[in-house]
């Protein structure tokens, strides 16, 4: 069944890292360019996901897993709201915070040692220790997307609330699939992971109809708001 699911989530988020991708082609922006940035992580994540449960787990798959789907992509939403939603100096402002966050969560991710062999098979949890390292990581930045993710939800809710509730809406399906994935993501973290493949799948179908409600606009000039 993970394999299944975290197949079907690889394909969706990777569709949906094109668009994104296609559209900051056509008019670049950076909010857009921080959400397909977080978007492209969901499918390298959720690739190696596929792999390692349906071949077999190695070092360098089981990293790259855990870098892009535990620690960094809900970071990288929560940015391209911040140049959104504030400004864009408070996106360069929370860029150069992501971009050190970023190099040290690389960094320990990459190198930090298992602390036990990985597994045959399903998702693997508890690889490393407790303490400064990638388990920290990943819980400081779920937590700390999600609830930037939340605030700039209800600042936009209410901005928006009587202009264009198809922008609100979108919001709220945007907003659940962030939650989904950092409740898997923080899960992993803490080691649990029996529904990791399938939280990845929910976040990334509710990430792509809330940005498809929140724009379905776009002929008459409206933007995405998160």
């Amino acid at each position: 069944m993970e394999s299944v699911l975290s197949v079907i989530a690889a394909i969706a988020a990777s569709l949906f890292a094109f668009d994104l991708w296609r559209g900051y082609r056509l008019r670049p922006r950076p909010h857009v360019a921080a959400y397909a940035t977080g978007m492209t992580m969901f499918a390298v994540a959720t690739w190696a996901l596929f792999i390692g449960v349906t071949f077999a787990w190695t070092g360098p798959i089981y990293r790259t897993f855990y870098l892009f789907g535990a620690v960094l992509n809900i970071l990288f939403l929560a940015l391209g709201s911040m140049f959104l939603v504030v400004g864009k100096r408070s996106g360069h402002v929370m860029t150069l915070a992501v971009g050190g966050f970023t190099a040290i969560a690389a960094t320990l991710t990459l190198t930090v040692p298992f602390q036990q062999p990985l597994p045959d098979g399903g998702v693997p949890t508890d690889m490393f220790e407790a303490g400064f390292g990638p388990r920290l990581f990943a819980i400081i930045g779920g937590a700390t997307g999600a609830t930037i993710l939340i605030v700039l939800a209800l600042i936009s809710l209410v901005r928006f609330w009587k202009k264009d509730r198809s922008i609100v809406w979108g919001n709220a399906l945007i907003l659940a699939g962030t939650m989904a994935a950092a409740w898997g993501g923080t899960g992993l973290a803490l080691g649990e992971a029996s529904g990791f493949a399938l939280s990845l799948l929910i976040a990334v179908t509710l990430i792509w109809a809330g940005y498809r409600v929140a724009s379905g606009r776009r002929r008459s000039g409206r933007q995405l708001q998160t």
